[in-house]
């Protein structure tokens, strides 16, 4: 059986992953952490299953940035990977743009949008909660 594998990384390269198979989804999060954490306006995420997801190369950082959430990042450069969150058990939220082909990842719905930037229009006809 032939599963799609995506690989991806840190800007710096320190740190390396693949995901095999295809996402359960793939959002927009307009919430303030994840701005926060990302410094960027919108977070898109790939949410995939933990067994999909092999960090190949290096080891990322973890920080648990509020109680039931760790977020993953390159202590190297910076670069922010992942979200895992206990309302989530078994899945893993790759950040797309940290994959090295991100153009691959359409999202299917926008999360948390009471959150969302007031200034930010994203003009599309996909669910929004």
């Amino acid at each position: 059986m032939n599963e799609t594998v995506r690989t991806g990384g840190c800007m710096c390269g320190a740190v390396r992953y693949r995901v095999v198979g295809e996402p359960l989804w793939v959002n927009y999060c307009h919430c303030a952490d994840c701005r926060r954490s990302s410094a960027a306006p919108v977070s898109v995420f790939a949410g995939v299953r933990e067994d999909q997801f092999t960090v190949e190369q290096g080891e990322a950082t973890h920080y648990a940035s509020s109680p039931g959430v760790v977020r993953s990042f390159c202590a190297t450069c910076g670069t922010p990977l992942t979200y895992q969150s206990s309302k989530f058990p078994g899945e893993v939220h790759v950040l797309i743009g940290s994959f090295d082909e991100p153009r691959n990842f359409t999202p299917t719905g926008h999360v948390l949008t009471a959150e969302q930037l007031p200034w930010l229009h994203i003009s599309d006809d996909l669910p929004r909660e």
